[in-house]
């Protein structure tokens, strides 16, 4: 059977670490002369993540391993979000409504939506994760604000990074589980193997925009 992408991450274990960085393109000037500082924010963000997987041996490590090299090194996208972030600390966790972007052509770092329940105090809390699109379409986003919904059941959301496209009108927004697409940050794959026959793994990952 032919490998499609994106791929999910194996199940066989969690995770050990992951770090994951919000990368802004910022461009500092500094005078040598004065010192006075000028900055320049350019449109490019994007998501980045480092993982380390938890020592293992062969029967779980072959999956994973399996699942890397399945990817062609930076060819390939997979699946991936914060594991910890699955969960909305809003309200959104247990009374989602059903929410979906609230007209067409949004652009820049505001999303509005609807299909929340009406007059929900802390829908979704500073720190909470959306994702926009599925499969190879998925992009995810970082709720930068408590958000409360008004009595229509509308709310208005500050995200990180700004919108990649505007969203179609009644697009689903997805409040639990969220993911992004990403792609391996390197074309190699590579794991130890040590004298105990456990394996250590890790991989470095960027958005793919």
């Amino acid at each position: 059977m032919a490998i499609t992408y994106p791929l999910s991450l194996p199940t066989v274990t969690g995770l050990a670490n992951i770090v994951i960085t919000a990368r802004n393109s910022v461009a500092v000037a500094t005078s040598p002369f004065t010192l006075t500082t000028q900055v320049m924010q350019h449109q490019g963000s994007r998501w980045e993540a480092s993982v380390t997987l938890p020592p293992m041996k062969r029967a779980s490590a072959e999956e994973w391993i399996a699942f890397l090299i399945s990817l062609n090194g930076a060819y390939g996208t997979f699946l991936l979000g914060d594991p910890l972030g699955a969960t909305a600390r809003g309200t959104a966790s247990s009374a989602p409504g059903t929410p979906l972007v609230n007209g067409a052509s949004q652009t820049g770092s505001t999303l509005n939506i609807d299909g929340a329940p009406n007059s929900a105090t802390g829908y979704l809390k500073a720190g909470d994760y959306i994702q926009l699109g599925s499969d190879s379409g998925s992009q995810l986003y970082k709720v930068l604000a408590d958000a409360n919904s008004n009595g229509s059941g509308q709310v208005s959301l500050d995200i990180w990074p700004s919108l990649r496209s505007s969203p179609s009108d009644n697009a689903t927004v997805t409040v639990s589980g969220a993911k992004g697409l990403f792609r391996l940050s390197s074309s190699d794959a590579s794991f130890s193997i040590d004298n105990a026959s456990v394996y250590g793994i890790n991989f470095s990952a960027v958005e793919a925009l």
